[in-house]
């Protein structure tokens, strides 16, 4: 879901700049804004006792993050950090109800986008509770590359570390290096200068 720059900065969207690591906003905290990424990676992780992450979703350049949180009185139950370097595009909420308001195209466009986030995370959920690995990392590399419009094999380069596959599928980094190894063995993915193509 993208709101054009020229739109989100006439309702009065500010800009701001994180760096790598840096918290967004914190799990437990009240959603106050609307934000969509300029340029840069932005991802929604918790954080275990343990100390290991578990990534709920990566967003990148023109992409918008945690607005369903504004659509209900909750805090975030997730933490969002900078991948990357980046500037975010953030708009108050009562702003970005106004722009809804203003906007009738934009809340059906964003009743498609929650539908089809909600399918994605119905898939996932399936996937990510199959024993076997190949099936997880397989189902992560199928949303990339189809919400990247790639159709053709090996055309598309997954734009993850081995380390954030791991956090998004629950998988030891380990694992998914030998599973990455045996897909490409399988011809599922191809590896060119330790970059994953599918």
């Amino acid at each position: 879901m993208i709101i054009s720059e020229d739109l989100l900065l006439k309702y009065g969207a500010d800009f701001s700049d994180f760096q790598s690591g840096e918290t967004i906003f914190s799990e437990g905290s009240d959603p106050n804004f609307y934000f969509q990424v300029f340029t840069g990676t932005v991802g929604l992780q918790n954080l275990f006792d343990d100390g290991k992450e578990l990534i709920q979703n990566i967003m990148t350049t023109g992409e918008c993050f945690a607005e369903s949180f504004l659509f209900n009185t909750k805090p975030y139950n997730v933490t969002g950090i900078a991948i990357t370097q980046c500037s975010i595009l953030k708009l108050r909420k009562n702003d970005f109800y106004k722009l809804l308001e203003d906007n009738d195209h934009l809340s059906s466009m964003f009743l498609k986008y929650f539908s089809s986030c909600l399918y994605d995370k119905y898939f996932m959920m399936l996937n990510l509770a199959a024993a076997d690995p190949i099936n997880k990392i397989q189902a992560i590399l199928n949303i990339l590359k189809r919400d990247n419009n790639c159709k053709k094999p090996f055309s598309f380069q997954v734009p993850l570390t081995r380390q954030q596959i791991a956090n998004l599928t629950g998988l030891r980094v380990e694992t998914v290096i030998r599973t990455i190894k045996k897909m490409q063995t399988n011809d599922a993915v191809k590896i060119e200068n330790g970059k994953i193509f599918c």
